[in-house]
């Protein structure tokens, strides 16, 4: 909004120049979403808490201790998230890209579905909320539109082709097939960061790492000479994602500040599937999905510690770990929660090292 707004005017005052840089913009949308989240959080956390009561249902089968230390702990701090990261993007970003409005729509939507999920949850006191099947459903109808509007947006021979990190002259074409593969990406995404958001800042400081990694990536394949400097495909136009992806790391800095332990508020399904499904779609316009797997390797991890849970159970009757996802595992094994929580997040910022590695080497 300020940029179209302010934009015209830097031919007649030089000051205004600085907005058409995405770099500024950027920084400020970072700073922005941060700046609402510090001045909105302790009304946000006081209402969640006068309308929740109880705060978040905790699971009987998971470690003794949450059942005392989390207790009455409000949930769906999501909000905070996307109210800062919206209100931040929209201020700072050209509304003329299509590509944030693909990213928002994806957002935003996998949010309104957290917030029906978290609602039922809080409501009906239990743990359960929307039926899975009902939720990937959801999940994938909206990640299907925005693929499809990507796809659209990416006119050219890498449209339709995923691309791999280090081969560059590597495309694999899949066609009208892509936008089931964008919309998988979301999905697999979304719900990878809901499985890892167990423990206070556990899932916000990888998706903050994440987005910072991104961030670099829109803006890199959005320039054209430092896209062919470094050998990446070019995306006319997704480097106005890296303003939502700074707007991201701001909201997700603001909320930590709330959760770091002890928390006073939890995520909740409204912020771990959206953030999930940003970084997602930010992943499949910029052709990076490869690139999300390496940085986001710690969710992946967490993911497919519970497929390998519950496929071993039910063949065997055995569990692999002692409870999943993996965080799980590590606090029956008696490791404390900052313990754990620091050195997923040590994992993650070397995994961000080796994503942003493939950038050069081709």
């Amino acid at each position: 909004m300020l940029y179209n707004l302010l934009r015209p005017l830097a031919d007649h005052f030089i000051l205004f120049n600085v907005v058409r840089y995405i770099t500024f913009r950027a920084g400020a949308a970072c700073l922005t979403a941060l700046i609402v989240s510090f001045l909105l959080g302790p009304m946000v956390i006081r209402w969640l808490k006068s309308v929740q009561g109880q705060g978040q249902p905790i699971r009987e089968d998971g470690p003794e201790r949450h059942l005392i230390e989390k207790k009455g702990t409000p949930t769906m701090g999501g909000l905070l998230i996307l109210f800062a990261l919206t209100i931040s993007t929209l201020l700072w970003v050209d509304l003329r890209n299509y590509y944030v409005w693909a990213v928002l729509f994806v957002t935003l939507g996998y949010g309104a579905l957290g917030f029906w999920d978290d609602y039922l949850k809080v409501t009906k006191r239990n743990t359960k909320g929307v039926p899975g099947k009902v939720k990937l459903a959801v999940q994938a109808g909206i990640g299907l539109i925005a693929a499809v509007w990507i796809t659209e947006l990416a006119r050219g021979p890498l449209g339709m082709a995923v691309t791999f990190p280090v081969f560059k002259e590597v495309a694999l074409q899949l066609g009208w097939f892509f936008p089931v593969f964008g919309m998988l990406v979301m999905m697999g995404a979304s719900n990878a960061v809901n499985l890892t958001d167990g423990l206070d800042g556990l899932a916000i400081v990888p998706a903050i790492i994440c987005a910072g990694v991104f961030a670099l990536i829109a803006y890199l394949v959005g320039n054209r000479i430092f896209a062919d400097y470094l050998q990446l495909n070019p995306v006319a136009g997704a480097g106005e994602l890296a303003v939502f992806c700074a707007a991201l790391i701001g909201a997700g800095l603001g909320f930590l500040w709330f959760n770091a332990p002890p928390a006073a508020v939890f995520m909740g399904d409204i912020g771990s599937l959206a953030i999930g499904g940003a970084l997602g779609a930010v992943a499949v316009a910029t052709k990076h999905e490869i690139v999300l797997m390496i940085v986001g390797g710690l969710f992946v991890v967490e993911t497919v510690s519970v497929i390998i849970q519950v496929f071993w159970y039910k063949r065997t009757g055995t569990r692999v770990f002692l409870m999943a996802p993996l965080h799980h595992h590590f606090e029956k094994k008696g490791w404390a929660e900052p313990t754990i929580v620091i050195r997923f997040w040590i994992i993650s910022m070397i995994l961000a090292l080796i994503g942003l590695a493939t950038l050069k080497i081709r």
